[in-house]
């Protein structure tokens, strides 16, 4: 007897070469955390280790095309990753609507970790108004936090950002500020879950290195997790262990940043 296919989670991303980040990284993370991923490219890019270079964004038909090809696989969460236009946007918003309460976790990728822009001011707030009322849990960094709630100009105040997210019809946010460390955290990682029902906040030791693709591993690990039935706390934290275990043994290319080891058992030749 075959087994049962895995709790499938439907990834909505980019296309990285390196494998660092975007659709390789979803697929790795999902399936150590116990899921299988069913994957829509939204973008292909021009990256390495270092940056972006180039966007192209994919053919929202397309997208469209895929999502219902796959509709039959019992999809138990979403992750939304890239989007770099509006097109892609909105057909990323007409599949989500084609699975209603199925948990989505959302990774709102705004900037590449070299520094390039990935969005603009105004596909952030069509992201605001027609993405967040969609979005069980939101995965910002401080930067795209930030950049997500502009009416607000105190730098510091995240609860703050967290609560107008939170307004616009999102359930949760958990908040990474491995970008931009908090007054007096300079050697711990601390994440905060903002929630209608909680205030949590999570402490991990700061690594050295700069890393590739480590909030497409938190999202993708946090939505396998949901997808098998996990409470929205006990998934955070689980994904978040997995995370920082992937980073803490990751891989050091020839040059640029270092990338997740997401796999369970690294294999060395």
């Amino acid at each position: 007897m075959r087994q049962p296919l895995p709790h499938v989670v439907l990834v909505l991303a980019g296309h990285d070469p390196t494998g660092g980040a975007g659709l390789v990284a979803d697929s790795e993370a999902i399936a150590a955390c116990g899921g299988w991923a069913v994957t829509i490219p939204t973008a292909m890019t021009v990256q390495n280790c270092h940056n972006v270079s180039r966007v192209m964004p994919a053919d929202p038909g397309a997208m469209r095309q895929m999502a219902e090809a796959v509709g039959d696989m019992q999809i138990a969460a979403i992750k939304l990753g890239l989007l770099a236009d509006e097109a892609t946007l909105r057909a990323a918003e007409q599949i989500i609507r084609r699975f209603p309460g199925v948990p989505v976790v959302a990774d709102p990728v705004l900037k590449a970790g070299g520094g390039t822009m990935l969005s603009t001011a105004a596909l952030q707030a069509l992201y605001r108004d027609r993405l967040l009322p969609l979005v069980d849990i939101l995965t910002p960094n401080r930067f795209e936090l930030a950049a997500l709630t502009p009416e607000i100009h105190e730098p510091y105040d995240d609860t703050a950002r967290a609560v107008s997210l939170l307004s616009q019809g999102c359930q949760a946010v958990l908040v990474t500020a491995t970008d931009d460390p908090l007054s007096g955290t300079a050697q711990q990682v601390v994440h905060t879950l903002h929630s209608p029902d909680t205030t949590r906040q999570w402490q991990w030791p700061r690594l050295p290195e700069v890393f590739h693709g480590s909030g497409c591993t938190l999202a993708s690990a946090l939505a396998a997790r949901l997808a098998v039935g996990e409470r929205l706390p006990t998934a955070c934290e689980q994904a978040q262990h997995f995370t920082w275990e992937s980073l803490s043994h990751g891989y050091q290319p020839p040059s640029g940043q270092c990338l997740p080891n997401r796999l369970p058992r690294p294999v060395r030749f």
